[in-house]
């Protein structure tokens, strides 16, 4: 099939609930991705930052590969070896005692969402509201569509369940008055907001909002599930800020691109989910979890991490250079390899642009151009790519 026989099925039979490219990926290894056409592509979005270590990397073909041969799925009604290893190694490097496994980001932050509510009501008098940030994004349930703080993600779903506020990101005064004590449990938040435009906060904003919930008694969520599993240069984007939080969201990167969440907790708070309080039929089968583990091996034992801060350099000095040629590009914002340049002007057609010279992006917020790629990309893809996208800028 080729690209446009590919477009016709889907367009003929798969829900519209996506504004499709038209172009049918079907291959990939590493950075670069093949279309049904044999058109060759630089992917800068890997899935979304799904693919941290790139398509089809060799760790995690040989996890999937060897754990099929023995056991796909179980219920957890089980014990699960690779689960529970998963679990232990995601413990032991991160502040958390506790993982509860599910398959998605939005799941994840569910079930963080419902541990909250729980603790609260167990410990805190029944305490249930949970405080989000303008412009983050958390999911497409109903609950974390509702914590989400984007009308265009929010619209045509009323009534929406009660029991969440959105806030100013990067505002602890604005933070501090919107606690109500007589209902706020917890504040949800990400690191840094990736779909709301790739915004990173001061560096003492984390910290206050640490202290805050503990001076008042809150849970601190974050939503690690873009930011997690080295995207910033660290296994956690949190280490960047000096501070810990109670629950913690991951996916993403997580699976090596197997759907695979996560959400971790400190023991105090993970007790009060209980057996039968929450569940995941799917959740941290044999194999998903099998690839979590060799996805966590590279990261921590294969240089990925380290790769992620250098390329970092490497990549921020080309955007700089394009913001320094162009007028219209107006800043550079990010860390590690979540990466974004904010624009004067809309991005959409920039990123057609892009695509048609074979160069994978998106665009975040009308005009903010994100860049995700696989944290294992090196120096001379990023310096194709930004070529590319020199030239695309160069016709505005």
């Amino acid at each position: 099939m080729k690209n446009r026989d590919v477009a016709k099925l889907t367009d003929k039979y798969v829900a519209q609930t996506y504004a499709r490219y038209p172009i049918a990926l079907v291959r990939g290894k590493g950075a670069r991705v093949w279309d049904a056409d044999g058109k060759e592509y630089l992917d800068f979005l890997a899935g979304i930052a799904v693919n941290g270590l790139g398509h089809c990397h060799p760790a995690v073909v040989r996890a999937i590969q060897q754990q099929a041969r023995k056991l796909i799925h179980v219920s957890n009604l089980y014990h699960i070896l690779p689960q529970s290893e998963l679990a232990r190694e995601l413990c032991n490097h991160s502040f958390a005692d506790r993982v509860f496994f599910c398959n998605s980001g939005a799941e994840a932050n569910e079930a963080a969402i419902k541990l909250a509510r729980r603790y609260g009501a167990a410990h805190l008098g029944g305490k249930y509201e949970i405080l989000s940030a303008h412009n983050s994004f958390h999911g497409r349930t109903l609950a974390t569509l509702t914590a989400t703080g984007q009308e265009k993600v929010r619209a045509g779903y009323d009534p929406l369940p009660p029991g969440f506020r959105q806030i100013p990101f990067n505002d602890l005064k604005a933070a501090e008055e919107a606690v109500d004590p007589e209902k706020t449990v917890g504040i949800l938040v990400e690191p840094i907001q990736g779909e709301g435009g790739v915004n990173v906060p001061d560096e003492d904003y984390l910290r206050g909002l640490r202290e805050l919930c503990d001076r008042r008694n809150l849970l601190l969520i974050f939503d690690e599930v873009q930011t997690g599993l080295g995207r910033t240069g660290k296994l956690f984007g949190y280490e960047h800020f000096g501070m810990t939080p109670d629950i913690m969201t991951l996916a993403k990167s997580l699976g090596g691109g197997l759907p695979l969440g996560a959400m971790l907790a400190r023991e105090e708070v993970a007790q009060s989910f209980i057996p039968g309080s929450h569940a995941s039929t799917f959740g941290g089968n044999p194999l998903v979890c099998n690839v979590g583990l060799a996805v966590l091996k590279a990261l921590l034992k294969g240089g990925v991490l380290k790769n992620c801060a250098k390329m970092e350099k490497v990549f921020v000095r080309g955007l700089s250079e394009l913001k320094d040629r162009f007028s219209f590009v107006k800043s550079i914002r990010g860390k590690g390899l979540i990466l974004g340049l904010e624009l004067e002007i809309e991005g959409a057609k920039i990123v057609d642009a892009c695509m048609q010279a074979g160069l994978l992006i998106n665009c975040t917020a009308y005009k903010v151009l994100r860049f995700v790629p696989p944290l294992t990309i090196t120096q001379k893809e990023i310096e194709r790519g930004l070529g590319i996208l020199d030239k695309v800028l160069a016709r505005q």
